[in-house]
């Protein structure tokens, strides 16, 4: 298993525990959004520590939202703000 497949085992995983939505292809056929309408960008890079996983779930817990996966990486959008998970 490869460092992205890693990555992304591990969000789902700690999503799953937390028990929050998490939106991915499986569950919906094609998830359009566009994060270019929002105002604020925040990128979270992982890089082997599980606390930036856990930090970004923990935005998604706060905001009551839900959390998308689209291709690598993991968005959740509020308001004007998207917050963007992916491996380096």
């Amino acid at each position: 298993m490869n460092k992205q497949e890693k990555f992304i085992k591990r969000a789902y995983k700690l999503a799953s525990e937390l028990k929050l939505p998490l939106i991915d292809d499986k569950l919906q056929g094609s998830i359009k959004f566009k994060s270019n309408n929002a105002t604020v960008t925040v990128k979270f890079t992982f890089m082997d520590d599980e606390s930036v996983i856990r930090g970004f779930l923990g935005l998604a817990e706060y905001f009551h939202t839900v959390i998308i996966k689209q291709k690598d990486k993991f968005y959740i959008p509020h308001d004007h703000k998207m917050f963007i998970l992916e491996s380096n």
